[in-house]
């Protein structure tokens, strides 16, 4: 019973990261003709629409979070806000298999910054792991080559605004709803897309097959958020958890097919030691808790 649902844990891990690869490949393909801010903002307001349906459909909006919940819920918005900011601006100049490459040492940088701010214990083991996953983020963006730019540092910036978002959720309640700080975070992220677009690119007239694109892009996040809970909610952590690396499989093979981008060797040796640190750290947890 049990490895029949880790199993289907491990296929909803996989759709769920095909879901927001895919969003992340829809949104810098429209961003191109149409500006990052009015991608973000139109993109949200279509997400805002699904997920507040999903809220209304399993009753999210029926239990109000408490006074600390809703504290928490503003500092992980925010977070969210400058976290899609920096992601959508170095995904529009970088290589999306770099950029998505980056955000898979967040098991790392979450598991470190958890000890500093939370006094949660880590062990030698994954303290090294820890060291050598950080090694190879620093072979992805290669300090110093040309690979290098200040899109590369926006990519780093984008992985501690995560770590700080993924820090607050630790703090939630368990009644929280997943679907309301969801639809709370998609308004403010899509009230922030359409004041950056009117304050600093302009409305740019969109085409119908770029609204289109747009509303794929919501429907393609909401998936992955859907999937990623049912993973969750599946299988065993330890098992379901390393699954989460066959994102780095469909980005990259999304960059060939349509951008072209092939990832240089030192790349590809720097994803593959941040996803067995990664691994290793996930199987690390599993066993101190067994």
């Amino acid at each position: 019973m049990q490895q029949s649902e880790n199993i289907k844990g491990a296929i909803y891990m996989c759709l769920s990261m095909a879901g927001f690869v895919l969003n992340d490949a829809v949104i810098k393909y429209a961003s191109a003709d149409i500006g990052m801010y009015q991608s973000i903002f139109v993109r949200g307001c279509f997400a805002v629409i699904i997920i507040g349906i999903a809220c209304i459909y399993n009753g999210a909006f029926k239990i109000i979070p408490n006074r600390l919940d809703h504290k928490l819920i503003i500092w992980r918005t925010l977070a969210e806000i400058f976290a899609t900011i920096t992601f959508l601006t170095a995904l529009f100049y970088l290589p999306i298999a770099n950029i998505t490459a980056l955000l898979q040492a967040l098991p790392l940088t979450v598991t470190l910054a958890a000890s500093w701010f939370l006094g949660e214990k880590i062990g030698w083991r994954r303290g090294v792991a820890i060291l050598i996953g950080f090694i190879g983020v620093l072979l992805i963006i290669q300090p110093g080559t040309d690979e290098f730019n200040v899109y590369s540092i926006l990519g780093i910036f984008c992985v501690i605004f995560v770590t700080i978002r993924d820090l607050v959720v630790r703090k939630f309640s368990a009644k929280i709803s997943t679907l309301y700080v969801a639809f709370i975070t998609a308004a403010a992220i899509a009230l922030v897309g359409g004041f950056l677009t009117f304050a600093y690119e302009g409305w740019i007239p969109m085409k119908l097959n770029e609204v289109i694109l747009l509303f794929i892009a919501s429907t393609l996040i909401f998936v992955g958020y859907f999937f990623a809970i049912s993973a969750m909610r599946s299988g065993q952590v330890g098992f379901v958890s390393p699954f989460r690396y066959t994102i780095m499989i469909w980005a990259i093979i999304l960059g060939y097919l349509i951008w072209g981008d092939i990832p240089n060797n030192l790349t590809l040796l720097g994803i593959s030691i941040v996803i067995g640190m990664g691994i290793f750290t996930f199987w690390r947890e599993a066993q101190l808790k067994n």
